[in-house]
């Protein structure tokens, strides 16, 4: 139900930071639960499989019309990217040290990308905008269903093939010409379980026809109170008008049934799936802010059904998600929840739509409250078991994830939710840990059990170690290489202002020790003014678009202080490489691990890995050390892929 897009997150990015900031699930480890920002995939999965969703749910969509086109073609061309991607952050971190290497450890997908003629609301805001203010909507905005996901093949690439099944997948397509059925809700639907579900897939073999009959007219919902029912030939008319795709016309319709009838829930809700449907089928932000007044005008008319005013909250919350209406969706689902107290579903949609408005506190109140009533639903286990692990409750995490992805609910199949179990039980020094990466990657969350990025293209060559040669970029290594005293005594001034521009590292990748970071490059742009500290070391980067222009990167200095343990961690994406180049380095007692294989820094040499796949940071020597970080992208992406993949 829920959208990310993100969105990041399931999370930018919105991460989780410890004692300071909350999620936008990217539910995160740095700045907020939610990283991303703005649902998990898994989240996403949750709200259509849960029991009691409307299931006239259109298919979500998050790319421009200018960006769907330009794909198109160049899938003509045969070079469009492999990558149903879910999106970049909201975080357009331009000065900070923030490294997105952990926004893999998002609870939900990160934002979509925030185009240029759909802008939505930030979640971060706290003067919210005016949800219900049709002219606060960019009327230029539009909605584009994504095209289906192009077959791709698996490259061989030794023991470290990838296979990214979970941006591949992240949601099926439906095919637009397809019509939803009328919203099937239960008065108190229940998630269902895996069991459940094979339950009812066998009912066929096992029921007469007579028993599924019944079965169904106990589901069906009932949307007319007296007043509708006396004009219930009138309203069936308009709604097979929508029904057959005449949406102009029924809307002309549905709008003389509310001029006629201003007290008629089902009139306007009526009217609210048409403003709905047109929405999608004009591309219009303007039409969809118009369906989610004319949704909450059915809700609050005297005497709803309870399935219709179900049914209109839970469309119109989602609708708001999608316009990036955070605390409009809050506010609509918390009215749900005191409308159906006893409905689990419910509760645990609204601890979702707090993460996404980056509400930590929030949602594990929601989440407390589910499972003081409910205390084996997996759903709220593996959120709440996230919500702790952001809290830096590391071990009290650790059973609350493990219950609930062994619960096998709707929801709890994400990628992200078995990264942090592993993750947890690594800092608590339990080799399970790779028991359950195993488990992601046979699920198809990972690429294997190394590599744990969740944000890649399929296809591209995957090993932990890459010489410069394999690279591609052997110029940009040189003039590293021939320039490192330069580039060191720059970074040298720059510490030597003790003006705090080296910014510790925020995102609880650290078990102990000191880092510090000054970025110049982020995300594909300049940093600000950073450059004027250190404009040789700029002026020369600035030579290798491979390296400036990578969206999914960074280019920065990086200091280590004495005593600091950097945990195992996995970057987020497969689509860019990551170059070391040793400034300082005192020996011994420096060392990073990537997978198995355990390398040291040299000074005025570059080392250059995959930062997908998992690694870990030594410092034990005597003194700081200082490496300057530049990462490019993966040589095997074409240019059109590198200019319209998502940032990171």
């Amino acid at each position: 139900m829920l959208l990310v897009f993100i969105v990041l997150l399931w999370c930018n990015v919105l991460t989780f930071d410890p004692g300071t900031k909350s999620v936008c699930m990217c539910v995160l480890e740095k700045k907020t639960l939610a990283d991303a920002g703005q649902q998990i995939k898994g989240l996403k999965e949750a709200q259509r499989a849960s029991v009691g969703d409307s299931p006239d749910e259109k298919t979500e969509v998050r790319e421009s019309v200018a960006e769907t086109a330009n794909q198109q073609a160049a899938e003509q061309q045969g070079e469009g990217p492999t990558e149903k991607d879910l999106g970049p952050g909201l975080h357009d971190n331009e000065s900070g040290s923030e490294d997105v290497e952990s926004q893999i450890q998002a609870a939900v997908p990160l934002p979509p990308l925030v185009e240029d003629d759909f802008v939505p609301d930030d979640p971060r805001d706290s003067l919210n905008p005016h949800d219900d203010d049709v002219g606060t909507i960019d009327t230029s905005g539009v909605l584009v269903e994504d095209p289906p996901p192009a077959e791709s093949t698996a490259v061989e690439s030794g023991h470290f093939v990838t296979s990214s099944k979970f941006s591949q997948e992240a949601e099926a397509p439906v095919k637009q010409a397809e019509k939803e059925p009328e919203p099937q809700t239960d008065p108190e639907p229940q998630r269902e379980t895996h069991k459940e579900a094979e339950g009812v897939a066998g009912t066929t073999e096992t029921e007469s026809q007579d028993q599924l009959k019944d079965k169904a007219k106990k589901k069906k919902p009932k949307l007319l109170n007296k007043l509708d029912k006396t004009i219930k030939a009138e309203l069936d008319a308009a709604e097979k008008l929508r029904k057959k795709g005449k949406m102009e016309e029924a809307l002309k319709s549905f709008e003389t049934l509310v001029q006629q009838n201003p007290l008629s829930p089902r009139a306007r809700y009526g009217k609210a799936q048409v403003e709905d449907d047109l929405a999608e089928k004009l591309r219009s932000n303007d039409m969809l802010q118009r369906a989610i007044n004319s949704y909450r005008e059915a809700a609050e008319l005297p005497d709803p059904t309870p399935d219709l005013l179900r049914a209109a909250l839970k469309r119109r919350a989602e609708r708001q998600q999608f316009l990036g209406r955070m605390r409009g969706s809050v506010a609509t689902l918390g009215l749900l929840v005191q409308n159906f107290p006893d409905d689990i579903g419910l509760k645990n949609d609204l601890g979702v739509a707090y993460l996404l408005l980056g509400d930590n506190k929030g949602a594990k109140k929601v989440y407390e409250e589910v499972l003081a009533v409910a205390p084996d639903n997996g759903f709220a286990k593996v959120h709440y078991g996230f919500i702790l692990k952001s809290e830096n409750m590391i071990a009290e995490s650790i059973p609350y994830l493990k219950e609930g992805l062994e619960s096998g609910e709707p929801g709890t199949d994400d990628g992200r939710f078995y990264f942090h179990l592993g993750d947890a039980l690594q800092r608590v020094g339990d080799d399970s840990a790779y028991h359950w990466y195993e488990l992601g990657h046979k699920r198809g969350h990972f690429a294997s059990v190394w590599q744990r990025s969740l944000y890649n293209v399929d296809g591209l060559k995957a090993q932990p170690w890459w010489t410069p040669r394999e690279t591609g970029y052997t110029d940009l290594v040189k003039m590293l290489e021939r320039n490192w005293r330069t580039i060191r005594d720059e970074a040298l001034a720059v510490m030597d202002q003790n003006t705090g521009l080296f910014v510790p590292e925020e995102e609880n990748l650290r078990e102990k020790g000191e880092w510090g970071q000054y970025t110049l490059w982020q995300q594909g742009r300049k940093a600000g003014n950073v450059c004027q500290n250190v404009p040789k070391t700029c002026a020369m980067i600035e030579r290798h678009p491979e390296a400036t222009g990578c969206k999914r990167g960074q280019i920065k200095f990086s200091v280590m202080q004495p005593g600091t343990h950097v945990w195992p961690h996995t970057g987020p994406t497969n689509c860019r490489l990551r170059m070391h180049l040793g400034l300082v380095i005192p020996k011994p007692g420096c060392r990073i691990r990537c997978t198995d294989q355990t390398r040291e820094w040299d000074e005025g040499k570059v080392l250059i890995f995959d930062d997908s796949f998992e690694h870990e940071v030594w410092q034990d020597a005597d003194s700081y050390r200082l490496i300057f970080i530049v990462d490019v992208w993966h040589p095997e992406l074409t240019q059109y892929q590198r200019q319209t993949l998502s940032a990171i």
